[in-house]
Parts: structure tokens; sequence; C-alpha cells
């Protein structure tokens, strides 16, 4: 159980660091969240509950392709703040729309055969 608590603190404390560091400098920020620390701390804790680096590995390649749909998430947020609409209706339909692309990456890679 202690070992779950300590996941979940270190998880969180990542969390809080960025959003307090952006309130300062934006750029920084940028810079920290934009590291694939979730991604390495879930490769790490992957690790160090299976022993299985073959399961790393997989998903590394998970994280891998689907980083890519969610580029879209980044790209149309800005788009619908730009035009007026509130944060939450923006991360709304941001969220909506990277769903879709997320959808679409799992067909391509089906499409071409490529296992995840």
């Amino acid at each position: 159980m202690g070992y779950y608590i300590l996941k979940i603190l270190i998880s969180a404390i990542l969390i809080v660091i960025i959003s307090e560091v952006s309130k300062r400098n934006s750029l920084f920020a940028g810079i920290v969240a934009s590291l694939p620390l979730v991604s390495i701390l879930a490769m790490i804790w992957l690790y160090i509950d299976t022993k299985d680096v073959a399961k790393v590995s997989e998903l590394s390649s998970s994280i891998f392709w689907f980083v890519i749909p969610s580029l879209a998430l980044f790209i149309s947020l800005p788009i619908f703040l730009k035009y007026g609409f509130s944060f939450y209706s923006s991360l709304f339909f941001s969220s909506f729309i990277t769903i879709g692309c997320y959808y679409l990456m799992i067909l391509v890679l089906d499409y071409f055969r490529i296992n995840m």
C-alpha cells in the first residue's frame, strides 16, 4: 500500500510543480511539461512492478504512436481560445478532436498491421 501512495505522491508533485512554475514562467513550464515525465514514470513503475523489459518496450512503442495524435490538443486549444471560446469549451472541443485523432491513429496502425 505504501508503494502505491509513493507513486501517487511523486506523480502529483510533478503536476503541482509544473502548474506552479507556469504561473511565473510559461516557457520553462512548457519545457518541463513537454518532457515525457509521466511516460518515464509509467515505464519505471511498470518495470519495478513486473521486471519485464518486453512490457516496458511495448509501452514505449505505444507511447510513441499516440504522442502524434495528442498533438491535436496543443494545436486546436489555442485556436479555439483565440477565436473567443471559453477556456472550458476550448478544452472540451480540443479534447474531442484529440480523441478523434486517437481513433484515426488506431485505424491507421491497424491498416498498416502495426500491432499494439
